[in-house]
């Protein structure tokens, strides 16, 4: 596997893009010693409570203990807690993808080596891609979980009233060119995005080139061919006027509940949020791979996602290997999961009636096999310790460019500002 950190600096600690509150009281892990504690978020809890009601059936008195806690307060305690040594903090702890390579930087020590105890037999059952992000050293840090394959999601009957065929959109020239004649036939905007706040389609398309914003060594990377290439591809959709401001999450999801967009690319998440927050849109909605820079090429990327990581601070970490082994592995499990709005790493159950029935929402279409499909060929990146500076300076170099700055020099400037930010 490819070596995808730096060297681990005092600085690093503290540009994770966290804030470290002191004097905040962390949940202590129980005495009992079949008792263990997680953190965990939303949809994520119910999966971890049904799961531990499972292993419970073959470890008679086994606990677990899953306290909800916000993303940000959970990595605002993660990092109070390993800088004081470990103090206060769970056995289990739910860590997004993009945020995994950072503490492992700033606290190389504070993770369980799950290779040590018996994982990589199961390697093999899960993408390349999450496997990298987790390992250092040829050693694996934690449990793959759920991924965030991308497609683009559409309007089927604006596609058919203008006359476009999802299947002839092979590449991001093509998707603009569809753009503008849905705009023309149809009178819709083509896309809604928010360029001056958020940049998921920019890193999208970075991924699906094998870039992102730092290469392979943590260098920045932000002036990259494959950088000015997804750049212009914003710029494109801007100046083609076929996008529609889009501030925020609340208003991207209504942008296409009442109508107002043709399309959506993002992660296989979006499905759970328009199924169940543009319930009339029912029968509406196709999904198709994101478009390629040349035709033929890679069309596979990733957005989002999480893994589990036992604290090395853990009084119990065999149990808590027992039984995240057991949760990361178990097909039932997984398929709960996916049940309930996540999309499961673990590639043993791609072939169950769950991801390859078509769904009556989004025109008969077997949407999930489309996903299922990408995650053997989504590229690893390498996110470092520095990510949150960087989107943030992304974002600005995005906004300029959407605005008449020229791509390059925008970036060089983004470059600059971002070597100043992280020395």
């Amino acid at each position: 596997m490819k070596k995808l950190f730096s060297t681990f600096s005092v600085a690093a600690a503290l540009t994770l893009g966290l804030t470290a509150c002191g004097g905040g009281s962390s949940e202590k892990t129980s005495a009992d010693p079949k008792e263990l504690t997680a953190w965990a978020w939303n949809i994520n809890v119910p999966v971890l409570e049904q799961a531990a009601e499972e292993f419970e059936k073959e470890n008679p008195g086994f606990k677990l203990n899953v306290v909800e806690t916000g993303t940000g307060d959970v990595y605002s305690k993660l990092t109070t807690g390993l800088q004081a040594g470990g103090k206060g903090l769970p056995d289990i702890v739910l860590v997004e993808d993009d945020r995994v390579q950072g503490y492992m930087n700033a606290f190389p020590k504070a993770f369980l080596n799950v290779s040590e105890k018996g994982f990589d037999e199961h390697a093999d059952k899960f993408p390349t891609y999450k496997k990298e992000l987790l390992t250092k050293d040829g050693n694996v840090y934690g449990f793959p979980f759920d991924g965030g394959p991308t497609g683009v999601f559409y309007r089927t009957d604006y596609f058919e009233q203008a006359g476009i065929k999802a299947e002839d959109i092979q590449t991001w020239d093509d998707f603009v060119e569809a753009g503008k004649v849905i705009k023309e036939k149809v009178g819709v905007d083509f896309i809604g995005l928010d360029l001056n706040g958020d940049d998921g389609l920019y890193r999208m398309m970075l991924n699906q080139q094998g870039s992102f914003y730092f290469d392979e060594a943590g260098k920045i990377d932000l002036t990259s061919k494959e950088s000015q290439q997804a750049m212009d591809v914003n710029k494109k959709l801007k100046d083609a006027e076929i996008v529609r401001n889009t501030v925020g999450w609340d208003a991207w999801v209504s942008s296409m509940a009442e109508g107002k967009v043709a399309v959506a690319p993002s992660g296989a998440w979006l499905a759970g949020s328009l199924t169940q927050q543009a319930v009339d849109t029912k029968g509406k909605w196709g999904v198709f791979p994101l478009p390629a820079f040349e035709e033929g090429e890679n069309r596979a990327s990733n957005l989002g996602g999480s893994n589990y990581m036992i604290l090395s601070s853990s009084e119990k970490a065999d149990l808590a290997y027992d039984f995240m082994e057991f949760f990361s592995t178990s097909d039932e499990t997984q398929l709960e999961a996916m049940k309930g709005g996540l999309f499961p790493s673990l590639n043993t159950i791609y072939d169950n009636e769950l991801f390859t029935a078509n769904d009556e929402f989004f025109s008969n279409q077997a949407v999930w096999k489309v996903f299922a499909d990408q995650m053997a060929d989504i590229p690893a990146v390498n996110y470092t310790e520095n990510y949150s500076l960087a989107k943030d300076e992304a974002i600005k170099a995005q906004s300029e460019i959407t605005n008449g700055k020229a791509i390059e020099k925008a970036l060089e400037e983004a470059t600059s500002r971002l070597e100043n930010r992280i020395k």
